[in-house]
């Protein structure tokens, strides 16, 4: 699957934890909290034993979205939260961002006319997300 349909990608000219708190205060400034954070890098060397690039999944809700769709369609926990990952890739970090709107309609949604305006509401953020992030 071609990720530039289902993520706002942005590269940053910073490390992995610089990169992840500048993605945290733009979440935060559209709304979103940092439900979670998995560090792949770490458990794949806790797990497996391996080395892998740093690799961290952020998941991110805002609350009064989230409580939207729930309260319409409780199986949309099934796409909650909304992922961003952040890794090193070479000098770089990548930040993608989940394109709300392809989460929508990979999920069925897309039609849904109570869920609809929740998913573009959801997207026009979190682009305005990766906006900030580019700035």
């Amino acid at each position: 699957m071609d990720t530039t349909t289902m993520s706002h990608d942005v590269r940053l000219d910073a490390d992995h934890e610089t990169a992840i708190e500048q993605v945290t205060e733009a979440l935060a400034a559209e709304g979103f909290g940092v439900l979670s954070r998995i560090d792949i890098h770490e458990k794949f060397a806790d797990k497996l034993g391996v080395a892998f690039r740093p690799y961290t999944i952020l998941g991110a809700c805002n609350p009064a979205l989230a409580h939207v769709a729930l309260g319409a369609r409780p199986e949309l926990g099934l796409l909650l939260p909304c992922n961003v990952v952040v890794e090193r890739d070479g000098d770089a970090t990548l930040v993608r961002i989940i394109d709300a709107e392809q989460m929508m309609d990979m999920g069925g949604f897309a039609d849904d006319p109570e869920i609809k305006p929740v998913g573009e509401e959801a997207d026009l953020r979190l682009r305005r997300v990766a906006e900030a992030l580019r700035a």
